[in-house]
């Protein structure tokens, strides 16, 4: 028997990408178009752009693996693409105006008044809004723009278009991109108030999915054009956060992901929903019934490149040999802190007199300790345990880093192979064609590049100075003396 195969699909603020994977979760195939970014690309692009830079993705990955397999052992592709991103259809399914990209500030008047309505309503949905999620999207285009508004046929979202363009069916979305947009992930469905108590119309709201789940399948007519198989199955996608979580491997309850790129992001798996009455964190739903928590730090490795340029090498070799450091930093580049601890006030700090290989090291224990915390945080609200620490971003490809994480957490910290929103996406492709579950398909689709255990010496150390980082916290007012409250 052949292998299958399984395409996913990104579409990012700044690009498409397309790749194709097998059984084991190798990538034999890749293609990837930029877009131009610009401010006004921050607040609206064009779905019909992406769909023609998605289609010379699939190309480019058809192109590469052509020789090797077969096409018609392709056997599902999903999508993922940015959570918040609204664009309206007219009942023929064409765009009513460009896609509202959920970087698009003009909706925060749309965003309090949504809040306002959701928390008299006391709905069990999604209430946490502001202007990057999609509900008030919705609302700041039917207020300025009443004369397309009278010919809206569906507002969906960036990932259900490009499941449209593949599979003709454009009214159907997922738990994760449903979210933002007010659904109740617990009860599964649309909350009556978004109807109600707002000039929304009741069928302008897709039809909502789980992840994974087959929607149709592809086209005849783009199959033939792309040199595909009819057979193909178009599956129900997901947000990029959530699909990068996916591609990590973080699927299984007490799994966490912390992706550390400019910011810190901290996604992970639990039994029950977390309430979090600060909200720090927020929770999708797992194709399975489980929760996703996550919450994102204004801390992460921002201040790397920003401080100590692009040429780590000599310098990571002399931070190696000098931690645990016993110094307090803390690299908070930008004003204030919002996870996983809300702080506006909030600013980094670090000791007076270091060398620079002492003050990158310790600005990289700072940023463990700010996980370690939000960790603390995360069993504190669920009653859960942490088990394990899956990593990707950019600071996950310091060994030295890996080390530290690993001795402050006090957890292993896996690092694995391929963690791309896209890879992400053709695992969640294949979760239900090929596998039983999602934590089937990730069990076998993701590989680790790379595991590190926590040593008991360093870790005792860690022990000790992550208190004292914790005391300075709460001395400074960032925190609450009672921890975590």
């Amino acid at each position: 028997m052949n292998s299958p195969y399984f395409i996913g699909i990104d579409i990012g603020t700044q690009g498409a990408r397309a790749v194709l994977i097998d059984a084991a979760g190798e990538v034999l195939g890749s293609g990837e178009q930029a877009f131009p970014l610009s401010n006004q690309s921050r607040e609206e692009q064009s779905p019909e752009l992406w769909w023609q830079d998605c289609v010379l993705c699939l190309q480019q990955v058809i192109r590469q693996v052509k020789p090797h397999i077969k096409p018609a052992d392709i056997l599902a592709i999903s999508v993922t693409s940015t959570s918040g991103t609204i664009i309206p259809l007219d009942t023929n399914n064409q765009p009513l105006y460009n896609a509202i990209m959920y970087s698009d500030p003009r909706s925060a008047e749309e965003a309090a008044y949504c809040k306002k309505i959701a928390l008299a309503e006391n709905s069990n949905g999604y209430t946490a809004f502001n202007a990057s999620s999609g509900l008030p999207k919705m609302l700041w285009f039917i207020n300025r723009y009443p004369d397309k508004a009278v010919r809206l046929g569906k507002f969906i979202h960036a990932a259900d278009f490009i499941i449209g363009k593949l599979s003709g069916r454009y009214d159907v979305t997922d738990y994760t991109n449903a979210l933002k947009s007010g659904y109740d992930v617990r009860l599964k469905e649309w909350p009556s108030y978004i109807w109600e108590k707002l000039p929304i119309q009741k069928d302008w709201l897709p039809a909502v999915q789980a992840s994974g789940t087959t929607v149709a399948t592809i086209l005849p007519e783009l199959a033939t054009a792309l040199g595909l198989p009819g057979t193909i199955q178009v599956v129900a996608g997901m947000t990029d956060g959530c699909a990068a979580q996916i591609a990590s491997g973080a699927v299984q309850v007490g799994d966490w992901n912390t992706t550390i790129g400019t910011t810190l992001v901290v996604k992970g798996v639990t039994t029950q929903e977390i309430n979090d009455p600060h909200g720090r964190l927020y929770c999708h739903r797992h194709p399975e019934g489980f929760w996703m928590p996550g919450g994102a730090s204004n801390t992460g490795a921002d201040w790397v490149t920003r401080d100590f340029g692009n040429d780590l090498t000599e310098l990571t070799r002399q931070a190696a040999v000098l931690v645990p450091t016993r110094h307090m930093a803390w690299p908070l580049k930008q004003a204030g802190e919002r996870f996983p601890f809300i702080a506006p006030q909030a600013a980094g700090f670090q000791p007076a007199g270091l060398s620079r290989a002492a003050l990158f090291a310790a600005n990289m224990e700072g940023v463990a300790y700010i996980e370690r915390y939000a960790y603390e945080v995360i069993e504190q609200l669920s009653g859960e345990q942490v088990s394990a620490v899956y990593t990707a971003g950019g600071g996950s490809n310091s060994d030295v880093w890996l080390k530290i994480r690993s001795n402050v957490l006090q957890l292993p910290v896996y690092k694995m192979k391929h963690v791309t929103g896209a890879v992400g996406a053709a695992i969640i492709a294949a979760s239900l064609t090929h596998f039983n579950s999602l934590t089937e398909a990730a069990k076998a689709l993701t590989q680790i590049e790379k595991e590190v255990h926590p040593q008991q010496e360093q870790a005792a150390i860690y022990q000790q100075d992550y208190q004292q980082f914790i005391e300075i916290l709460a001395a400074k007012g960032y925190i609450s003396k009672t921890a975590y409250a």
